[in-house]
């Protein structure tokens, strides 16, 4: 025996199909070795994972732990009276809020579903404005403490209502770096605020005063929104600021011409801007493979689940990858694995993540599969998974082993 590892984990199937042994100590991965070669890794336990195939943690890229009503009462889903319209819909939120079960109670149910689901990376977006204060973000930041030994959760000040028309919501925004936010958000700068260059002023503003990174989310549409995600590109650039922003949804460059989407993408590559998407129901969304020919970094969340938006969502971002894929028609081997890391590499490179990937070094974060390789665990998306979490397991064929909610 050359080395000693806390548990040496046998018989795992990596992605190009060969078996290895994964040793991990101090919750990291100290070696990836062929399985030939698993006698030679002293370690004080052993685990044998018996080929199944092994891949780092899911991560949930944009998500609302305050808004579910997962684990509550259902709550039938009230449609729009005239069209898609975000303030509406806010509205039919706040009442709906106001009669659920506690906010903490229904975050942890929906933070169950997702860890029992395999991911272990998360950011949730929370509402900051001056409807709630900063009630809710208090609220899931101490959720999130419950749950740090399970998950790690980053969480953006969302404003929800708005920013320039909402009185007292950019104080608020300020204010919450002292209450658990991680990033700035904004909404809709032309739609809702009216005012791209003060709504993006105020984002920005904070953004640099905290240093902190930003994540937007834009549903504009067509040429409007296409005129703000270039805005924010330009900030972005201007600031310095490559890696540290995203746009969520961009719906926008699903609705231009191909050549205006290579020109776009050309310009959120040079400035580092990374795109979430949800690959949502039948709204256009942004073209997954050209973004990435083009150099931009474009990973997945489930958004909803089970809200006032949508009566959709399980938490499953294997699930999530097969519906990018499914959605952006891709067929071969090397699409499917571009759906697949929407959900992993991807979606780490958007959220900062250092320490993440089946990889000597790293935090040992990982997820068994009844699958073969990646392409099928992405088109058939496989059930009775196991997660390990720094190299111990907290899930174990889809049940949790142990949750602060139940606790």
């Amino acid at each position: 025996m050359t080395r000693i590892a806390d548990t040496l984990f046998r018989n795992a199937r990596l992605a190009d199909g060969a078996l290895a042994a994964i040793a991990v100590t101090d919750g990291a991965i100290a070696a990836i070795a062929p399985e030939a070669a698993a006698h030679d890794i002293g370690a004080a336990s052993g685990v044998d994972l018996g080929g199944r195939l092994v891949v780092p943690g899911f991560v949930e890229g944009h998500i609302h732990l305050d808004t579910s009503f997962y684990g509550d009462a259902w709550r039938p889903y009230v449609p729009y009276t005239a069209g898609f319209d975000v303030r509406e819909r806010v509205a039919i939120q706040h009442r709906n809020m106001a009669a659920a079960a506690p906010m903490a109670e229904r975050a942890r149910h929906q933070l169950d579903l997702c860890i029992s689901n395999g991911s272990t990376r998360m950011r949730s977006h929370v509402m900051v404005d001056a409807s709630v204060g900063l009630t809710s973000l208090q609220t899931i930041a101490a959720v999130r403490e419950q749950y740090r030994d399970l998950i790690d959760i980053q969480l953006v000040a969302f404003p929800q209502s708005g920013l320039l028309t909402c009185p007292g919501t950019a104080d608020l925004l300020d204010a919450a770096f002292d209450h658990g936010a991680d990033l700035i958000g904004g909404l809709d700068p032309a739609a809702i605020d009216r005012d791209v260059k003060g709504h993006l002023d105020m984002v920005f503003g904070i953004a640099e005063k905290r240093g902190v990174g930003v994540d937007i989310h834009l549903h504009e549409a067509d040429t409007m929104g296409i005129f703000t995600i270039e805005e924010i590109a330009a900030r972005t650039r201007a600031l310095g600021m490559q890696g540290r922003v995203t746009i969520s949804h961009a719906y926008a460059l699903g609705d231009i011409p191909a050549d205006a989407v290579r020109r776009v993408a050309d310009s959120l590559a040079a400035s580092g801007v990374a795109i979430l998407t949800t690959a949502p129901g039948a709204r256009a969304f942004p073209p997954v493979a050209a973004l990435r020919d083009a150099g931009v970094t474009v990973f997945g969340g489930n958004d909803n689940i089970r809200d006032s938006w949508s009566p959709y969502g399980d938490g499953d971002m294997l699930r999530r990858a097969m519906m990018i894929g499914h959605r952006s028609d891709f067929r071969t081997d090397a699409e499917l694995g571009i759906a697949f890391e929407a959900v992993t590499t991807a979606g780490a490179s958007a959220l900062g993540l250092a320490n993440y990937g089946l990889r000597v070094g790293a935090r040992a974060d990982f997820v068994t599969l009844r699958a073969a390789h990646i392409p099928e665990a992405v088109v058939a998306v496989p059930k009775g998974r196991s997660v390990y979490r720094g190299g111990v397991c907290i899930v174990r064929d889809d049940e949790l082993i142990a949750s602060p909610a139940r606790a």
